[in-house]
C-alpha cells in the first residue's frame, strides 16, 4: 500500500505536470497569433461578394512576414510607430486580399497607426504604381490585369448613367484642384521607398500626410512654397513604400479612395481563407462558405 508520502509526491508531480502543459500551451498559442495566423470576423459588407458580414477570415502573417513591436504598450497616435518586419516568403500583389490596422484616428489628416482597428480590404495598387479611375473602372497604368470586383466597377458606373439624379462622391484630397470622384480618380502615383518626387503647391496635396508621417515635421504653403518646418521643400525622397486599397463592394466601402494611401507597416497580412461563416441576423452557419480559399 503506498504512503501519503508517495501520493502526495504523484499528485504534486501531476499538478507540476499539468501546470507546464498549459503554460506551454498558452506560450505556443500567442506565439501562433504573433509570428503565424490569425482570425478576424468580418462586420461589414464592404468586401462583398468576396467576403460577407458573419465571415470569419484566417490570416497569414508569413506571407509578408510578421511585425514585431518595439513596445506593445504604447502606441502614439499619430506618427510612425517602432517596429520592425520579419522575413516573409513574398511581398503583397496586386488583388491580395488584405488586413491591415486602420491609419487614422479622429479624422484623416494626421497619418498614425490605429492598433485597435482593423480593416481588410484588395490592394488594387503597389509602390511604384500610377493608379486611376476611368468611367468607374480601377486601372494601374502599364497593367493590363483586371483590379479589384469588375462586375461591381460596371454596376456603380451604370447606377451614375441611368440615374442623372446621383452625384458621384468627391473622393481624396478633396480638393478643387484635383476634383476626384469614385468614377473618375487620378492618375496617382504610389509612392516608393527610395523615390524622389518634385513638390510644389498642386500634389503636396496628395503626400502632404505622408511626408509629415515620415518626418514627424509640420508642412505649410506660402504662396507658391512648400515648407517642410521652416526649411523649403522642392524635392522629396520617400522613405517607406505604400500602397492602394479599395474594397469589392465600391458602393460603400471607406477606402484609399477617400482617405488616401497606406504605409506598408500598417498590414498585418494575407487573408488566405474563409474558415468559418455565420449569418448575423440569425447566427446560423453558412456551411457552404467553411473552408472558402480567397
Amino acid at each position: 500500500m503506498k504512503s501519503v508520502k508517495s501520493i502526495l509526491i504523484a499528485v504534486l508531480k501531476n499538478c507540476l505536470w499539468g501546470l507546464f502543459t498549459l503554460v506551454l500551451s498558452i506560450v505556443f498559442a500567442i506565439l501562433l497569433r504573433v509570428f503565424c495566423l490569425a482570425s478576424f470576423k468580418i462586420p461589414s459588407y464592404s468586401m462583398l461578394p468576396t467576403l460577407d458580414a458573419g465571415d470569419f477570415i484566417m490570416v497569414n502573417k508569413w506571407t509578408y512576414g510578421a511585425r514585431i513591436f518595439n513596445d506593445y504598450f504604447n502606441f502614439p497616435d499619430s506618427g510612425q510607430v517602432e517596429m520592425q518586419r520579419l522575413w516573409g516568403y513574398s511581398h503583397i500583389k496586386r488583388n491580395d486580399v488584405v488586413v491591415f490596422n486602420f491609419p487614422y484616428f479622429d479624422d484623416w489628416t494626421n497619418l498614425g497607426m490605429n492598433i485597435d482597428v482593423f480593416y481588410v480590404k484588395r490592394c488594387v495598387a503597389l509602390a511604384g504604381d500610377t493608379f486611376y479611375i476611368e468611367n468607374g473602372i480601377y486601372k494601374v497604368k502599364n497593367c493590363p490585369d483586371t483590379l479589384g470586383c469588375y462586375e461591381n466597377q460596371i454596376a456603380n458606373r451604370q447606377r451614375f448613367r441611368y440615374d442623372r439624379s446621383r452625384t458621384p462622391d468627391e473622393c481624396f484630397p478633396y480638393d478643387s484642384t484635383y476634383h476626384w470622384t469614385v468614377l473618375n480618380f487620378g492618375p496617382f502615383y504610389v509612392p516608393r521607398q527610395g523615390d524622389r518626387l518634385n513638390i510644389n503647391v498642386d500634389n503636396i496635396k496628395l503626400y502632404r500626410n505622408l511626408i509629415a508621417y515620415e518626418t514627424g515635421q509640420k508642412i505649410h504653403t506660402q504662396s507658391d512654397t512648400v515648407y517642410l518646418g521652416k526649411q523649403i521643400l522642392q524635392q522629396y525622397v520617400f522613405q517607406k513604400n505604400y500602397y492602394f486599397m479599395a474594397g469589392d463592394y465600391v458602393f460603400d466601402s471607406r477606402d484609399s479612395r477617400y482617405w488616401g494611401l497606406l504605409p506598408e507597416e500598417h498590414i498585418v497580412g494575407k487573408a488566405v481563407c474563409i474558415w468559418k461563416s455565420t449569418d448575423i441576423n440569425t447566427g446560423k452557419y453558412r456551411w457552404k462558405r467553411f473552408f472558402k480559399k480567397l
